[in-house]
């Protein structure tokens, strides 16, 4: 079983090889531009969107950048985004909430929150998150305020959405790396909230 597993890797890497050589043939992008890309998206994770999301708490003028435009917003982070859709950003509020799921599949944020979780792709979150929102971040034992609307929001293949948070109470004299550290990637997806 060694033997196929090995021959299975070596292929995988000629084939590899020879893609890369054919795009930077044809002028479309260098082997450097594709090594960074897979470095890139082999770096991110939900630490990514957590800076971000620490920053906005912290940074009035980068909140309202990453409200206006996720992408920018993530590039000045440094997190690349060149060749992915755009990314939008929710701000959740006292009296709305935002939920995301991907309904037809599983388009999720890689980028700015790395690979989706397991649960995120399951055609069960994915039915129940729109069908009764509020019993499934109940389930993360999520309990918002009774008057607090929750808003479902659809990632696709064309738009992919993360949520901003709202921010804990008694946190006002942490600086950025703390904030960071209380930021999970199901905050950023909405069904659970940081706390302090």
């Amino acid at each position: 079983m060694d033997g196929i597993d090995d021959i299975l890797t070596a292929d995988g890497a000629r084939l590899y090889e020879a893609v890369t050589a054919l795009l930077a043939c044809r002028g479309l992008i260098t082997a450097a531009e594709i090594d960074a890309r897979v470095r890139a998206t082999d770096a991110a994770s939900p630490a990514q969107g957590a800076r971000m999301v620490a920053r906005a708490w912290s940074d009035p003028a980068y909140r309202v950048r990453l409200l206006g435009d996720g992408t920018r917003a993530a590039e000045e982070m440094g997190i690349p985004m060149r060749g992915l859709p755009p990314l939008g950003v929710l701000e959740n509020t006292p009296h709305l909430h935002h939920l995301v799921v991907c309904t037809l599949c599983s388009c999720y944020p890689r980028a700015v929150l790395g690979y989706p979780p397991f649960w995120f792709k399951s055609a069960a979150y994915r039915a129940r998150a729109v069908r009764d929102p509020r019993g499934t971040i109940a389930e993360w034992r999520t309990t918002l305020p009774a008057g607090t609307h929750i808003r479902v929001v659809d990632s696709t293949a064309d738009y992919r959405w993360m949520v901003l948070p709202l921010r804990p109470d008694d946190t006002e004299d942490w600086d950025e790396a703390r904030l960071a550290a209380i930021v999970r990637d199901t905050d950023m997806i909405g069904v659970t909230v940081p706390t302090a």
